[in-house]
């Protein structure tokens, strides 16, 4: 049995109203929450999802130079990793040096992943 239920995973990050706007055009989701110092991306305001806080002082992760490690980083499921790619560069993310690995407009790194046999399509 378990003791509790993932509610949000939160990033820090010093815009957390720009961070959200990001991730919800990335994952097509919309911002259910946002009073400036914390946002939230989630199917409703009922349901959890990715969280924002403000951390005036987050340091953007440095990999792979493990100086500033990751932190956190997600995997984003795709059809076409090439669309996926053009799309992600429009939308503020920085590619990295790595295969499929950018970094979000705060620095937090993020890979993109084919979409795996078992699931939906995406778009």
């Amino acid at each position: 049995m378990p003791i509790g239920r993932l509610h949000h995973v939160i990033l820090d990050c010093p815009d957390p109203s720009a961070l959200a706007a990001f991730y919800g055009r990335l994952l097509g989701t919309p911002v259910t929450y946002d009073d400036g110092d914390f946002a939230v991306v989630s199917l409703d305001d009922r349901t959890s999802g990715l969280a924002f806080q403000r951390s005036p002082d987050q340091r953007p992760a440095t990999w792979p130079d493990p100086t500033v490690p990751q932190q956190i980083h997600l995997d984003v499921m795709v059809d076409d990793l090439d669309a996926a790619h053009a799309g992600v560069l429009a939308l503020g993310a920085t590619a990295l040096g790595g295969e499929h690995v950018y970094a979000d407009p705060a620095g937090h790194p993020f890979c993109l992943i084919p979409k795996p046999h078992w699931a939906p399509p995406v778009g």
